[in-house]
């Protein structure tokens, strides 16, 4: 068995504090692409195509690949370094995106960002365990996860309020640099705490992790539910700020204004109900962790179409709040199922080997469907092409709901003990 150094509280909220941060910068630098799309597509004279290239493959392969290795560098070495020196990769590539004058340069800057991010969130998660007890763990998680809403709507607002009052570049530039100043502080006041009575039987090799979970059910079936969820779920965080300019007619600032505000409120909404459901449902019936998203997604398509197909920019604000709580809803569920898949030395590389599929289907294939279906439906719906595009995608919210009911047929089945 594995035993923790203890660490006052003081000490642990100050590192939670810190690492919330670095997972807040870590979706401002991710996402701050899509707030700024119409004027980099007009300076840089993209197509929708290409701009959800750039929005997708570059990062999302060396993102979900990279994960894995990282992962498992942190747990043997230090995972406070690594997360640090994440960080300052990312916000590095983050600034250098400033300097982009082409498509291809973009894409390499896009790649080394995905490259940063790839060490931030596991090690993440691992030393938020080690610095909680498990009574309080579930919650530390859940203050750890604001950093998705917390950092979309800063990325969108701060984005729009930087290249609106200068230009997209100093938005980049701004980002990353500030980011840069936040790596140093992790790596003074983040440190790892002692890992004793480490047993030799508890160092899994990593193949023999990709063995067990590959004859589990539970695991693909919930690995192509969320993948699907979050092909709609980033297609569309890529692409809704152009669609609120084409449809809408918002400017630069009222994108990032109407955005941010349903990001902070319906994003932290749905981290929070997730979790705290899951919890309350989960002890009485396992099978709940699954049940649970698969009744948020069929919530979530048709929500998502009617705001995005809403001629009225007020009606279209609490038809989007709905579906931008909900399409988030599975991540607490979701992600404790899976680590209760393995046995408890194995669980950080079932998450990786989950966040693998998720991120390379979702974030590797959502924006970049969205743009070549835009293109595909402009000789027919002119400037409406990337409304109906949008729309055209909220359907595999309904096929992650279908996919996911099969999962809760197996769950109880395939579920480890924490014993």
């Amino acid at each position: 068995m594995t035993f923790q150094a203890s660490a006052t509280v003081p000490r642990a909220r100050v590192v939670l504090c810190l690492l919330l941060l670095a997972y807040i910068f870590n979706f401002l630098d991710r996402t701050i692409l899509s707030i700024l799309a119409g004027p980099i597509i007009k300076d840089l004279k993209l197509s929708d195509w290409e701009f959800g290239v750039l929005s997708g493959p570059p990062f999302a392969i060396l993102y979900s690949v990279l994960a894995i290795p990282f992962a498992y560098l942190a747990d043997r070495t230090s995972r406070s370094r690594v997360i640090a020196g994440a960080v300052a990769v990312w916000s590095g590539f983050t600034a250098l995106c400033a300097a982009a004058t082409s498509f291809s340069l973009m894409f390499l800057f896009r790649m080394g960002v995905g490259i940063g991010e790839a060490g931030g969130v596991a090690p993440s998660y691992a030393l938020i365990a080690d610095y909680f007890p498990p009574e309080r763990r579930a919650r530390a998680l859940a203050i750890f996860s604001l950093g998705i809403p917390l950092g979309l709507a800063g990325g969108t607002l701060m984005g729009a309020y930087l290249a609106s009052w200068i230009d997209w570049r100093a938005a980049f530039l701004v980002m990353g640099l500030a980011g840069l100043i936040l790596a140093p502080i992790i790596l003074i006041f983040v440190r790892d705490l002692p890992r004793k009575g480490i047993a030799t039987s508890e160092q899994v090799p990593v193949w023999h992790v990709f063995a067990i979970i590959a004859r589990k059910p539970t695991f693909w079936l919930m690995g192509f539910a969320a993948s699907c969820s979050s092909l709609a779920g980033y297609g569309l965080l890529a692409w809704t700020p152009t669609v609120l300019e084409r449809s809408f007619g918002f400017t630069l600032v009222e994108r990032g204004q109407f955005l941010a505000s349903i990001f902070v409120i319906g994003g932290t909404a749905g981290v929070f109900a997730g979790g705290w459901l899951a919890d309350r449902l989960g002890q009485a019936d396992r099978r709940w962790y699954a049940r649970l998203p698969a009744i948020a997604w069929l919530i979530t398509a048709p929500t998502f179409a009617l705001g995005l197909m809403s001629s009225d920019p007020w009606a279209a604000w609490p038809l989007l709040l709905i579906p931008n709580a909900l399409n988030i809803l599975w991540l607490g569920p979701v992600t404790t199922a899976v680590q209760h898949l393995v046995s408890r030395p194995m669980r950080s590389t079932a998450s990786a080997s989950f966040l693998l599929i998720n991120n390379l289907i979702g974030l590797g294939v959502g924006p970049v469907l969205i743009g070549a279906m835009s293109g595909l439906f402009t000789e027919r719906f002119g400037t409406e092409a990337l409304r109906y595009a949008a729309v055209s995608v909220v359907g595999f919210y309904l096929l992650a709901a279908l996919v996911m009911l099969f999962a809760v047929k197996r769950l109880r089945a395939d579920w480890v003990d924490e014993s």
